[in-house]
C-alpha cells in the first residue's frame, strides 16, 4: 500500500520558520523503514547534501536513512500556479528506487510513462512477458546509456487516481 506524503511543508524541518512565497529552499527525499519522507530547508539553513547522521528527528540510528535526492526550489509566488516537477536526476534515483520491488510495480509503471514524456526514458519496445504474458516495455535512458525491462502493471481505475496524488506530492 503506498502512503500520502505532503507537499512542501512551507516550514524549515531545521529552524521552524515558514518559508514564504519567493524564498529558496531545498528539498531532501529518502527512505526511512521502508517509507518515503520529505524534508524541506530554507537557504540560511542548509548545510549541504544529508550526511548518514542526517533523516528525521525519531530516526533509529541502526536504521540509516536511504537518500533518494535533493534539490534546490523557490516557493512560488501566489500568482505563480504552475508545478514543477522535480529534477531530473532525482526522478531516475526514484525509478532506481522502485524498480525491481513488485509490490511497488504499479506506481514503477506509472513513474516510466512520466520519465518517457520528460524524455529522460525512450521506449524501445513492447512485447508480452515470456512467463507472465503481460506486456513488458524495454526502455532506454540516454542519460545513463541503460537499458531497463519494466513490466506494465497497469493499475485499475480506483488505484490510477492515489498513484499520480502519490507522485505529484513526493516529486513537487
Amino acid at each position: 500500500m503506498l502512503v500520502d506524503i505532503p507537499r512542501c511543508s512551507r516550514v524549515c524541518a531545521a529552524t521552524s520558520r515558514e518559508l514564504k512565497p519567493g524564498d529558496t529552499f531545498f528539498s531532501v527525499l529518502f527512505e526511512e523503514k521502508n517509507v518515503i519522507k520529505r524534508l524541506d530547508y530554507s537557504l540560511e539553513a542548509w548545510h549541504g547534501p544529508p550526511t548518514e547522521n542526517s533523516g528525521s528527528e525519531d530516526s533509529n540510528r541502526h536504521e540509516k536513512p536511504e537518500l533518494i535526492g535533493y534539490w534546490k526550489s523557490k516557493v512560488p509566488l501566489s500568482h505563480d500556479t504552475k508545478n514543477k516537477l522535480a529534477p531530473g536526476d532525482i526522478l531516475l534515483n526514484f525509478f532506481d528506487q522502485l524498480i525491481g520491488q513488485p509490490e511497488k510495480a504499479e506506481i514503477c509503471y506509472v513513474l516510466v510513462l512520466l520519465l518517457i514524456r520528460r524524455r529522460l526514458f525512450r521506449l524501445e519496445k513492447e512485447e508480452p512477458d515470456p512467463v507472465t504474458g503481460k506486456p513488458c516495455l524495454t526502455i532506454y535512458c540516454p542519460k545513463r546509456d541503460i537499458a531497463y525491462s519494466v513490466t506494465a502493471e497497469v493499475p485499475s481505475e480506483e488505484r490510477i487516481e492515489e498513484l499520480q496524488d502519490t507522485l505529484t506530492n513526493l516529486l513537487y
